[in-house]
This record gives structure tokens, C-alpha cells and sequence, in this order.
């Protein structure tokens, strides 16, 4: 009777598998169909979602297809809105990465379960950061390569069974027979997106948009009259890149994207006249060799193309497609200044009408309508708006064209081109707008232009002329800072620094020193020092050369050395006018030095700079200038080594998980055991990094800013003793770092583990 029940229970059993088999190949063979069947594809998969899961008995599912471009896994099709885009490389460091590298089916009952992820590949990961992001736990995974006539073309990935068990045997088969199908309407879609040309097909193909997004923007476009193009990127977002990338790969020609920093031409715009740029929708960007490089918003049109070739003959003309707004915006960037008083257009007709080529200030070039000064003036409010710190005039011999370059951020870049010409009118107008000889051209000057009176904004520009080849001169204008000084608090210091660096400058008496090359920020820095302590009851004198920034509180003087008022004789003027701190420029000779560390000696507070490199060097320079080491020993409080270093974007910089390789690089650079002292950031797959990414805010370049990089050698009883027995340098560097001092690359390391730079940029202005 027993024996009889079971095979009763078993026969059941047997019928309702093959029950639960009928329906469930029914259920695929139903979603099979319909895939083969649909046109759009998106469409279905978003359709037929829940039928998918409730197959597999899955909380989700992914469809990725490859991107051929960057060899990608792109997420085509998700359930699960937390991330709007999915993009993996086709490698073993993520599952659905791991399916399609090897080609295999992978199912996964725990993918924390680092053993069972071990027994299909040692070198298997998976990858926990997407979890993290979106607080969605994965357990089960079910992932299936798509493969048609051995192209790969994507992964179909099933996450977590609802009742917590693997997935079956039978849900094997049939994502492997899924696979399939969605290989042929994958490989069909993409067949016909290639018998298909439009300017849009690489947002296509690229999944940025869909088929009825595009239909519908197309519609949209024509009903308000506005391209297609900015329809795209003002409603559905589309990134301007994209677009612009689109639009190259159909017309075969490079794009050219929009820049507020683009150089502008000046050379190649003489005789244009602007309507006819701005109604045709072309400008010229640049030379290249002999050939010219022209913006156009059709690249197939024949009859502007044949215009625009009219007006430059003897010269190849290279295309290049831009977007319409882009175009516009080239075309103001290149002809007019922030108050549209001149444009460059006019100020270059006015210059060619002269017709000869100007030698002498004779030339009219004083005149304040001359075209030369209106180029001048522009030339400084673009870089003044720019936020520049210096301009540089660079002529060339001959009938080469002059450069104009600024530099932004401690880097260089080409602003403008001016026709050769007149590159003796504009040295000319700069240097009588800085009180200078004109007719001396043999050796260097200096002066200095008080902008107001010329251009209306206030802006001081310090100048320096510099004899070069072939009876040229450069001009180099740095751009004085204006306004309050930074506070100390935001001047990049790490904790320690700071605490040490407030302690120094409260003390009632000393000497604190400020040391880097030029423009490392070291008068930024003492000002933030002074703004620190300015108070009423505090009678501060300042010596500077000249004086760029301006507090109120201070009283602040301009040295002059051409009448004998130099640092030292400031110095001495001012321990007879009842100080309390005293601020010299820079202490760049025996006497000042002496006065300094004798005022700092009788109950004074003493800054300065010093143009060394590292805090330790700055001390074995002091004492061969011929300072006496004890009273130098005394009077020490600190000495602060600075460089400034380029920050990361805030808006577009991206995080990434370093290599061990990389991290080891870093640590060893650091130093192995300062750094497990001091950081000791163990290297797991938390870590992050950050790279420079590249939007309009930074101008494409992933850097917005600097801040400082710090080495703080303090006045220690030890050190003292150090100086006072004339030590060599490695001894004091030894007993500084012994103090707590970190090192200028060790300082930058630790703000490239907060995330304020990368390793790169510490390394470009740490030497050592």
C-alpha cells in the first residue's frame, strides 16, 4: 500500500513538472514572438518587462549591448530607475563583463559568496560600488551572452529570484534561447540603422536617443521653428558634445565645439565683415600651415563653400561643422569686448586703412580713437574677464603673425593673432600707457598701468618689456590682484599647518618666512596672514613692490628703487614709526635680511618671502648671506615653503577606483612609513580617486582653481639648536620632518586622497 502511495505521489509530481514545463516554454515562446515580431525594439522590452521578470520569477533584468566605440557593455533596456545609465567594460571585473568576455552562461546563487565566485573564476569580481549607489541589494544572478554569427552584441542579465533560491536549470535554457532571438533583432536594427543616413543616426546607434525621441524632437523642431539640434539639447538634454559628435560622424568632417578660451584669429578676420559671418553661419577658427580652418553649419553646402573659398585665395580651405548657437557665439567671442564699444572687425579695417606698417609712436598711436588702442584696451578687459594673471606680447621677425598668450591657472594659452603688421603700434601704445621710453627698444623696462583712465575699469597691470631676436620686444602685463585677501581658513592648509601656522603669526615677536618661486602665491599668503591678525590695537606697516593687494588697517607702502627707497630703507623708516608687524615684499639682499631679523629681535613681529624652494633650503640660504645663526636662531618662528597646485572641477570631476599599481606609486612616493603613520589608507575596493572630467564651467579642461600645497618647518628648541651649529641641510630636513613637517608632495597626496587634485598636477609642481 506504501510502495502504491509513492508512485501515486511521484506520478503527480511528474505531471505537474511537465505542467509546470508546457507553461512555462508557452510563457517564452509567447515573448519570443513578440520580440521577433516588433519593430522597435526599446518599445517591446519596455512592453513586455514584467512578462520577462515574472518568467524567471526575477525582481530585474538588464539587456546591454556592446558599444563599439569604447568596447562597453551599455545598458539598452533596465527595470530599476536609481541609475540612468549602466556603461561596463567587457572584462572579467563584473559579471555581465565576465559573460560576455568569456561568452558563457554564468548563474550565481550569492554573488557575495567570494568562494562561489572563485570556483567559475579566480579572477572573477563583482563589482559591489553599483549596490552602494543605489542602497538595491544583489543576490541571484542569471547572465547570458548575445551573440549573432559570432558578433557579440550584448548581455542579458536577470537579478535575484523573489524567493531567494537559485535559478533553475530551465530558466537556463531558456535565457540562453532569449539570447537568441534578441542576437537577430539586435543584429537586424543595427542593419538597418546602417542602410538608414541621417545626421542623428550616431545618437541612434548609440543608444543617447530612441527612434520615436528623435520623431517626436523632429516634429517638436518644426513646429517651433527652431533646429533640430537645439531642440535635442534644450529639452531632452542630449549633451552638446553628442551632438555636435553626430553631426561630424555624417558629414565626415571634424566638429568644432564652442570655447570661451578659443584664440581669436585676428588675422584671419581683417576685411571680414561680420553681418555677412553671422548670416551665413561661418567664421574662420585658425590657420593650419597654408590651409584655413572654417566653422560652417552645412559642410555641404557648395555655394557658401564656394564663397567663403573667394575670400581667402590662395589658401586651402579646410571645413569643420559647428552648431548654429556655436557659430554666433564664435563670432561675438572674436569681435567684440563685454561693452560692445569695438569690434575686432573694425579695429582691423581701421589698421589695414593705415595701409603701412607702423615703426614709431609717431604713428598716431596715442590717439585715444586709434584702432591700436582700442585693440590694447579689448586685449586686457578679455583677460582681465578671463580672470588671467598675465598677458604676453610676443612679436616675431619678418611677416610672421604676433601672439597674444595668457595664462590661466599657472597654464599658458594662445588667446589671439594679430596681423605682423602692427606689432610695433601695439608695444608702442602699452608702453606709453606705462610711462615708458618708446624709443629705447635695446634693454628691459618696467612700469606700470593704472587701466582706469583708459578703459573704465580699475584695474593695475604690472609691466615688464624684454628686448628678443631680431630687434623684437616682448611685453609680459601681470595682472594686479585686487581687493580683500583670502582668509586663512580657506587657504588650503591641513589641520596641523594651520594650528602651527595661526600659532606663529599670534606670537607677539619673530621672524615668519614665505618661500616658493614666482607666483607660487606667497604675498597671498602673508596677506591672509596679516587679514588674520589686523585689528585695531595692532599697528602693521607693509613694504612692497609693488602693492597688489589692498586691506584696510594696514598702512602700506610702495618701495622705489630708482630713488634709493628700497626694502632696506623702508625697513628703517618703519622701526622709527612705532610697529608692531612689519611685512617686507622680499628679502633678497644682506641689509634687508639683517634689519629684519634685528627688528624681529626687539619685540617686533616680522613677515617676508624668500625665493627658495623647500622651508629646510631656506635656512642654509639665510646663512650664507652671512646671517649671524644665533640671533637668526632666536628670531625664527617658522618658515612656510608654498606651490600652488590646479583643483579638480567640482561640477565634473569623476570618481574612480585605482589600480594597485597606482596606489603603490603613490604610497612610495609618499614614503612607505610616513605614510602609515600619517595616512595609512589601506588600498580595498572602497577607494576612490578623482579625475578631471570637463564641462562648459571649466572650459572643457576638468581644472577650476588652485590652492596651495604647504611645508611648514617650524622654530623647535632642536631646530634652533640645528641653526645655531650651522647644520647641513639634510639634518635640518631630518629634524623637520622629526617636528611633524610634511613634505610639499606629501601634502599634495594627501589632498589628492581628499579629492582636491590628482597626482599629476602634484607631481608637475613638486620637483622632489
Amino acid at each position: 500500500m506504501l510502495n502504491n502511495n509513492e508512485n501515486s505521489n511521484a506520478r503527480d509530481s511528474n505531471v505537474q513538472d511537465l505542467k509546470f514545463e508546457v507553461e512555462y516554454r508557452t510563457k517564452l515562446q509567447d515573448i519570443c514572438n513578440k520580440i521577433y515580431a516588433a519593430s522597435n525594439l526599446d518599445e517591446i522590452l519596455v512592453n513586455l518587462k514584467d512578462e520577462i521578470t515574472s518568467l524567471f520569477e526575477a525582481e530585474r533584468i538588464t539587456v546591454y549591448v556592446v558599444d563599439g566605440k569604447t568596447r562597453e557593455l551599455v545598458s539598452r533596456f533596465k527595470s530599476g530607475t536609481e541609475v540612468a545609465e549602466i556603461r561596463i567594460p567587457v572584462s572579467i571585473g563584473s559579471l555581465a563583463g565576465y559573460s560576455a568576455f568569456r561568452q558563457k552562461l554564468i548563474n550565481i546563487k550569492n554573488v557575495y559568496d567570494d568562494n562561489e565566485i572563485a570556483a567559475i573564476d579566480p579572477e572573477l569580481r563583482f563589482d559591489k560600488r553599483w549596490d552602494k549607489k543605489t542602497g538595491f541589494v544583489t543576490k541571484q544572478v542569471l547572465a547570458f551572452p548575445i551573440i549573432f554569427k559570432k558578433y557579440l552584441l550584448g548581455v542579458i542579465q536577470l537579478i535575484n529570484r523573489k524567493d531567494g533560491s537559485s535559478f533553475m536549470s530551465i530558466d537556463e535554457q531558456a535565457v540562453e534561447e532569449l539570447a537568441k532571438i534578441l542576437g537577430i533583432a539586435l543584429y537586424n536594427q543595427k542593419r538597418m540603422a546602417k542602410s538608414r543616413s541621417t545626421k542623428f543616426d550616431y545618437l541612434l546607434e548609440n543608444h543617447i536617443v530612441t527612434q520615436k525621441e528623435l520623431e517626436k524632437t523632429i516634429a517638436d523642431a518644426r513646429q517651433r521653428k527652431e533646429s533640430v539640434e537645439s531642440v535635442l539639447i534644450t529639452e531632452l538634454k542630449i549633451p552638446k558634445k553628442e551632438v555636435g559628435k553626430s553631426l561630424g560622424e555624417f558629414y565626415k568632417v571634424p566638429y568644432a565645439e564652442y570655447t570661451p578660451t578659443f584664440p581669436i584669429p585676428g588675422d584671419l578676420l581683417s576685411g571680414l565683415k561680420i553681418p555677412f559671418m553671422r548670416n551665413n553661419l561661418w567664421v574662420p577658427l585658425r590657420r593650419e600651415g597654408d590651409n584655413v580652418m572654417v566653422a560652417i553649419d552645412n559642410p555641404q553646402d557648395i555655394q557658401k563653400i564656394d564663397e567663403i573659398r573667394a575670400i581667402f585665395p590662395g589658401r586651402s580651405v579646410l571645413l569643420s561643422v559647428a552648431l548654429k548657437q556655436d557659430i554666433l557665439d564664435f563670432i561675438k567671442l572674436f569681435t567684440q569686448d563685454e561693452k560692445e564699444q569695438a569690434n575686432i572687425d573694425d579695429i582691423l579695417s581701421k589698421l589695414q586703412d593705415e595701409n603701412q606698417e607702423i615703426d614709431e609712436a609717431e604713428s598716431g598711436v596715442g590717439e585715444e580713437d586709434s584702432a591700436v588702442v582700442q585693440l590694447v584696451n579689448k586685449i586686457i578687459l578679455d583677460a582681465y574677464a578671463r580672470k588671467a594673471s598675465d598677458i604676453h606680447i610676443e612679436p616675431y621677425p619678418g611677416k610672421e603673425n604676433t601672439h597674444v598668450r595668457i595664462r590661466i591657472d599657472g597654464q599658458c594659452s594662445l588667446y589671439q593673432t594679430i596681423p605682423f603688421s602692427y606689432k610695433n603700434a601695439i608695444v608702442s601704445r602699452i608702453k606709453i600707457m606705462s610711462d615708458l621710453d618708446i624709443a629705447e627698444r635695446r634693454k628691459p623696462q618696467d612700469g606700470k598701468i593704472k587701466f582706469k583712465k583708459y578703459g573704465g575699469k580699475d584695474i593695475e597691470l604690472r609691466v615688464a618689456t624684454v628686448p628678443t631676436q631680431g630687434g623684437m620686444e616682448d611685453i609680459v602685463m601681470r595682472i594686479l590682484a585686487a581687493g580683500e585677501p583670502l582668509p586663512l581658513d580657506k587657504m588650503g592648509f591641513s589641520e596641523r599647518n594651520y594650528e602651527n601656522f595661526v600659532g606663529a603669526i599670534t606670537k607677539p615677536y619673530g621672524i615668519v618666512f614665505v618661500c616658493g618661486p614666482t607666483g607660487s602665491g606667497k604675498t597671498t599668503t602673508l596677506h591672509s596672514a596679516l587679514g588674520f591678525i589686523n585689528k585695531p590695537e595692532t599697528k602693521i606697516w607693509t613694504a612692497e613692490d609693488p602693492v597688489e593687494i589692498t586691506q584696510r588697517g594696514l598702512r602700506q607702502v610702495q618701495v622705489k628703487p630708482k630713488i634709493g627707497f628700497d626694502f632696506a630703507a623702508a625697513m628703517r623708516a618703519f622701526l622709527r614709526a612705532d610697529p608692531d608687524v612689519i611685512m617686507v615684499g622680499e628679502m633678497r639682499d644682506k641689509e634687508t635680511t639683517h634689519i629684519g631679523i634685528e627688528a624681529s629681535l626687539t619685540g617686533h613681529l616680522v613677515f617676508s618671502t624668500l625665493h627658495t624652494n623647500s622651508a629646510p633650503e631656506s635656512i642654509t640660504r639665510l646663512l650664507d648671506m652671512g646671517m649671524d645663526p644665533f640671533n637668526f636662531a632666536d628670531a625664527i618662528l617658522c618658515i612656510l615653503a608654498q606651490r600652488l597646485v590646479r583643483t579638480l572641477c567640482k561640477d565634473c570631476k569623476q570618481q574612480y577606483h585605482p589600480s594597485r599599481q597606482e596606489y603603490d606609486e603613490i604610497v612610495r612616493e609618499y614614503g612607505n612609513e610616513p605614510f602609515n603613520t600619517n595616512l595609512n589608507v589601506p588600498y580595498n575596493d572602497d577607494l576612490m580617486f578623482n579625475k578631471p572630467g570637463g564641462c562648459d564651467a571649466c572650459n572643457s579642461t576638468g581644472y577650476r582653481g588652485r590652492m596651495g600645497l604647504h611645508e611648514l618647518l617650524m622654530g623647535t628648541d632642536e631646530m634652533k639648536r640645528l641653526i645655531q651649529s650651522m647644520a647641513k641641510m639634510e639634518e635640518l630636513r631630518e629634524q623637520a620632518i622629526k617636528d611633524g613637517m610634511t613634505t610639499l608632495k606629501q601634502d599634495g597626496i594627501e589632498k589628492v586622497f581628499k579629492g582636491y587634485t590628482d597626482f599629476m598636477q602634484v607631481r608637475k609642481v613638486c620637483i622632489k
